[in-house]
């Protein structure tokens, strides 16, 4: 399943310079999220790369997937090596955080990569929707990107409702 980032948070189109691509694929016991993005040259968080808290107030793509009764899976890659993993039930709602990810990224000039081995029993029952979002920039020039657009006023990225259609072969 691939989810690309080529709309701002709202659906406006974005340029070629700022859209990221998200590959999910299923495998027997984990699932593999791999993501090329443009690198904003944004401050990394202070801390080491692993596990991070408060990683969308930095240069991030997020991955969100649903399934049924609101459950759902965030994960949040940065591109100097820093992840977050959530497990929700109903929107904001945690049930687990900071899940033991396995995560490397590398930049390469003006882009980023980054691979993280999801477990398969991380994943929500019935997944069938699901977003991805980019966050970058500093101050003023912090552009929040998506693949399906969110409605209303400012960014949301719990919107549920906003999710759009998903497939991951053989989950």
């Amino acid at each position: 399943m691939i989810l690309l980032i080529d709309k701002t948070w709202d659906g406006a189109p974005i340029g070629a310079d700022e859209i990221a691509r998200v590959e999910l694929i299923a495998e027997p016991h984990r699932v593999v999220a791999t993501v090329d993005a443009p690198f904003h040259g944004d401050p990394p968080p202070a801390g080491p790369p692993g596990p991070t808290g408060g990683l969308w107030e930095h240069e991030v793509v997020e991955i969100f997937l649903l399934g049924r009764e609101d459950a759902y899976l965030e994960i949040e890659l940065g591109p100097h090596g820093h992840h977050l993993a959530l497990e929700l039930r109903g929107a904001r709602n945690v049930v687990r955080r900071g899940l033991p990810l396995r995560y490397d990224a590398r930049i390469e000039g003006r882009r980023w990569s980054g691979i993280a081995s999801i477990p398969r029993g991380w994943l929500p029952d019935g997944l069938d929707r699901g977003n991805a979002y980019a966050i970058h920039g500093t101050g003023l020039s912090r552009r929040h990107l998506a693949a399906f657009p969110v409605p209303g006023d400012r960014p949301d990225f719990h919107r549920l409702d906003a999710f759009g259609t998903v497939r991951l072969d053989g989950a």
